[in-house]
């Protein structure tokens, strides 16, 4: 068992080490290891997984880690895979705050270019995972206007309107109202 926690940890911590961008850029690189390279779920339980870790407070890539964890390797599973997750940031983080100051980052042309050469890949990295999403969730040319129209309310500032929690209690009554009238007892 000890092998399959490992396993876990160092897919998890391979995944933390190489992607910028927080949690949103995480996710496809996530599903390609959990789901295509292992196979140790399938991409539908992926999304329930995903879905899941979004409508729970917390750091998204922590949440889905956490997920995943539970599903293979139950709880001690989770700690494996959260613990990856977070390793290579923690790490990071350590050493920027060590060696470099706020002024040595801003000042200094290298690093200021590194990371604006960073800036488009986590635009691609966080595009990539919506673009699957929406085809594993079906969504189609009737659908589009759910996601465009939370969007485009969320966005809008209004207020109490623009709350995402609205919208994911919102979603969550309206699947269970679909569920009930597609199959009624």
């Amino acid at each position: 068992m000890l092998r399959e926690y490992l396993r876990l940890f160092f897919s998890f911590l391979r995944i933390g080490a190489f992607t910028f961008g927080g949690g949103w850029a995480m996710i496809s690189i996530i599903e390609k290891e959990i789901v295509s390279s292992k196979k140790w779920i399938d991409r539908e339980e992926f999304l329930d997984l995903l879905a899941m870790a979004q409508a729970m407070p917390g750091i998204l890539a922590v949440n889905i880690a956490v997920a995943v964890g539970d599903k293979i390797c139950g709880k001690r599973g989770s700690v494996f895979a959260a613990l990856g997750t977070i390793l290579p940031s923690f790490v990071i983080i350590l050493c920027i705050a060590i060696f470099l100051t706020p002024e040595t980052i801003k000042n200094n042309e290298t690093i200021s270019s590194i990371f604006k050469g960073i800036r488009p890949a986590v635009v691609a990295l966080i595009i990539a995972p919506v673009i699957t999403s929406a085809k594993s969730a079906k969504i189609n040319i009737k659908t589009i206007i759910i996601p465009i129209g939370v969007a485009l309310l969320i966005f809008s500032n209004i207020p109490y309107i623009s709350n995402p929690i609205l919208f994911i209690v919102l979603g969550a009554l309206g699947g269970a109202y679909y569920s009930k009238k597609a199959n009624p007892k």
